[in-house]
């Protein structure tokens, strides 16, 4: 249901109603107080999510996470793109330190305290991680359009998609070791797997700052582009991501995504299954 206050070309829900029609789903209040708004373009194949806690760099609140995690439960089956963005001058600085003090932040659980009961700050961490996860599914492309700052947590969720372009303003840094932490949210695996051990971990415990020409360099951008051309590139990266065979798409993902782990042998068998079940399931019912 469109609104006076919607993007143009974009629909979103009325406040109180579910982003995706579902019971389950957020509502537009829950997303705001998450620091989040989701919106889809007309058609049903582009889903935007935008980090929208502009006055503090788009930093985020284990609420944060919570809400993208359903987000993912709940996306329309139609989505095939989603793209996150974040409102402001940055992508997300993080984490809010906040969380850290000892006033921590109302409605948001108390770090410090979990902290004293490991059993209960994992079994939270993994419900975070599941605000992460959910971006790798073969059956979307996630794309990150990153500019200002992505720190931390905000370079790791730019890392849990599966493609990043960037602003030539971006700056990446994977915060964490300079706060006594570690990343934990789902970050590492990408990191190592796209910059390679030696490089991951040189950014890590020197928690320096990567710009985005270097970010091209080491593959952690399929592109930089002057700011003011940010959303229209990733515009249309989205428009020829959905102009693909939905199917093959999906299937091509899960392939590539397979390969990593598999052996030559291993990996040829993968093809020849999803050549096989793509044929069956395009031509199996068309006449000889």
């Amino acid at each position: 249901m469109a609104t006076a206050d919607a993007p143009q070309g974009r629909t979103v829900p009325i406040p109180g109603e579910s982003v995706a029609g579902t019971p389950d789903s957020p509502t537009v209040d829950d997303l705001h107080a998450a620091g989040l708004r989701f919106d889809i373009e007309p058609g049903g194949e582009l889903a935007t999510i935008t980090l929208d806690r502009p006055e503090r760099h788009n930093a985020m609140r284990p609420s944060t996470w919570l809400a993208l995690a359903r987000i993912g439960r709940t996306l329309p089956a139609g989505v095939r793109v989603v793209v996150l963005r974040g409102a402001g001058r940055s992508f997300s600085a993080g984490i809010d330190v906040q969380m850290f003090s000892p006033e921590g932040v109302d409605g948001e659980p108390d770090l410090l305290a979990l902290s004293r009961r490991p059993e209960e700050l994992t079994a939270a961490i993994a419900a975070y991680q599941e605000g992460f996860r959910w971006l790798r599914r073969p059956d979307i492309v996630s794309v990150a359009a990153v500019h200002g700052h992505a720190i931390g947590a905000g370079f790791q969720l730019a890392l849990s998609c599966d493609l990043r372009v960037l602003a030539d303003d971006a700056r990446l840094c994977m915060k964490e070791p300079a706060l006594g932490i570690v990343p934990d949210l789902t970050g590492t695996k990408p990191l190592v797997d796209t910059v390679g051990l030696a490089r991951a971990i040189e950014m890590c415990l020197t928690a320096r700052t990567v710009p985005a020409d270097e970010a091209l360099r080491l593959r952690l951008a399929e592109l930089v582009v002057p700011g003011d051309q940010l959303d229209a590139t990733v515009a249309d990266l989205a428009a020829a991501l959905c102009a693909v065979d939905r199917g093959a798409a999906t299937a091509t993902k899960a392939l590539l995504q397979q390969a990593p782990g598999n052996t030559l042998d291993g990996q040829l068998a993968a093809e020849r299954a999803a050549q096989a079940a793509r044929m069956a399931e395009v031509f199996g019912g068309s006449a000889p």
